[in-house]
């Protein structure tokens, strides 16, 4: 992975300090996603907001959970079948042909926004590759799949 430093055009500080603000400004953490959504969080039960500080979802909680603690999904399905109709989420990161990993993170979906801080040629290779999905039946978590290597 190619990461370009900009210190001889901007200088040493300016460069590290812009570094920094686009890796804590580019990555949407549980913690951040929680203080957006403070009062919606503190009504829920203690297990619950435990789980969602970990990153864990479990069955029966909302979409509004599941956000906080994964995140929006990069695809949304809609399936209708006897049992009714169920909402899945699917969460994504890219992978290089080999099929190793190349970023994952909020803004691997935009990855035109910042050129230059990855290879371009892995990238435009790169295949996404679901690892999470999460299934919604009369709006609660009815199932969770993860991909295990």
């Amino acid at each position: 992975m190619k990461v370009w430093f900009f210190a001889p055009r901007f200088g040493g500080r300016l460069a590290v300090i812009f570094v920094a603000v686009l890796l804590v400004g580019g990555c949407a953490t549980t913690e951040a996603r929680i203080r957006r959504n403070q009062a919606e969080f503190d009504r829920l039960a203690p297990e619950q907001q435990q789980l969602i500080r970990e990153g864990k979802i479990a069955l029966g909680f909302t979409p509004e959970m599941v956000t906080l603690a994964a995140g929006a999904p990069d695809e949304r399905w809609v399936r209708t079948d006897v049992n009714g109709r169920t909402e899945i989420w699917s969460y994504t990161r890219y992978a290089s042909s080999d099929g190793a990993p190349i970023y994952t993170g909020f803004y691997h979906r935009y990855r035109g926004i910042y050129p230059g801080f990855y290879d371009e040629n892995a990238l435009a290779a790169a295949r996404p590759v679901e690892y999470f999905r999460v299934e919604f039946s009369g709006g609660k978590v009815s199932a969770v799949q993860q991909h295990e290597r």
